[in-house]
């Protein structure tokens, strides 16, 4: 048996080989196919993945004071009055916003360290703020407050680039200087951030937290986890929407070079009856064909893929998938592929075209030899 399956696959690649200018161009565009494809599920899971691995230590709760409808800061009564619930490890009060520079026509999003003294005066950048105003430490960056005056930092330090997908156009500044620059009162914070170290109490201080603060918005850390899924699978239909032409056209292809055989194919398939092949004989050859090329086209294409995504970091995708105006973060994802992710590419690519092979060949097998040739 294994030496019939032998003797069937050399026939086969030797077939394939008379008409090797038909199957390598099928095997580019097969595999361009797969390429895309690969890259866009690669890519999603990874920023899924990445996504989950930087809010792992955020906290549970962020609570948000909306009036009329609309964000607003909180004051330091609502902290306290947050950390009587019980379940609750911790309050902190949060300050971060955003500040346009005109220089780089880019957001930048200023925050208060809760874990860093920093002197008044001084900053820490992300790494793309850095690049983008050719900045490092020593330097000095200058930025016009609410009240039209100007503020200097001097850039104490810049932060690592394995962490610029969290901090590439981060500005850390002391509380102090933060105030000064937005105009707000010392008794007044952005959000407020409640640490729980029970899970399962999530939600039901989520709903103390509304009895407390009707004029709140409590914003639990799966929600945001949910949206940031939600959001990357979004775009990854974006990225692929433009491509549904180019996939229809392969898909024509593919189907045209699998069902319609050559009078070539024809006549081969009569002779090889006529001189005594049986109709499995002719199916199974012809689906060693159509495997050969489906599985180097697979091949091919999500190792193309792998090395683009995390090789390369997808500059194909990233302008789309990363959601970044200006600001780009330049880093390295943690290769995240598994099994479901090959199966369902498999499925998608692969089986379809082995299918569209064995029906023509099929009708061509089981008809008089003669005919055929004829």
């Amino acid at each position: 048996m294994l030496a019939r399956q032998r003797y069937l696959a050399d026939y086969t690649v030797a077939a394939m080989a008379r008409r090797r200018g038909r199957n390598l161009g099928l095997l580019v565009v097969y595999g361009g196919m797969v390429f895309l494809l690969a890259s866009v599920l690669f890519y999603t899971s990874a920023l899924k993945h990445e996504s989950g691995l930087l809010l792992a230590e955020a906290p549970e709760i962020v609570v948000q004071r909306l009036v009329a409808g609309r964000y607003d800061l909180i004051s330091t009564e609502h902290a306290e009055a947050l950390a009587g619930i019980r379940g609750v490890r911790q309050v902190q009060s949060r300050l971060w916003g955003y500040h346009y520079d005109p220089a780089v026509r880019a957001n930048y999003t200023l925050m208060v360290p809760p874990d860093r003294d920093l002197e008044p005066g001084t900053a820490v950048v992300g790494p793309a703020l850095a690049r983008a105003r050719g900045a490092g430490p020593g330097d000095v960056l200058s930025f016009r407050g609410q009240d039209g005056a100007l503020s200097a930092f001097r850039i104490d330090a810049v932060l690592p680039q394995a962490s610029a997908l969290a901090s590439a156009d981060l500005l850390l500044v002391a509380e102090a200087d933060f105030r000064r620059l937005f105009g707000i009162p010392d008794d007044q914070y952005t959000d407020l951030a409640l640490h729980i170290p029970n899970p399962r109490e999530v939600q039901t201080v989520a709903e103390k937290v509304l009895e407390a603060l009707p004029d709140s918005r409590p914003i639990l850390r799966d929600e945001i986890l949910r949206t940031y899924d939600a959001v990357f699978d979004w775009r990854s239909a974006l990225v692929l929407l433009p491509l549904t032409g180019a996939l229809l056209a392969f898909a024509i292809l593919a189907w045209e070079k699998a069902s319609g055989l050559s009078a070539d194919e024809r006549r081969e398939i009569g002779i090889l009856k006529a001189i005594g092949w049986e109709t499995a004989d002719v199916l199974q050859m012809k689906l060693w064909e159509g495997a050969l090329v489906s599985m180097l086209a697979f091949l091919l294409g999500t190792t193309a893929a792998y090395w683009h995504v995390f090789g390369l970091s997808a500059p194909l995708l990233a302008p789309v998938m990363q959601g970044w105006s200006v600001l780009y973060p330049d880093f390295q994802l943690t290769p995240v592929v598994t099994a479901t992710q090959l199966l369902t590419l498999f499925f998608l690519t692969v089986f379809p075209y082995l299918v569209a092979t064995l029906m023509p060949v099929w009708r061509a097998a089981v008809s008089d030899p003669d005919e055929v040739m004829r």
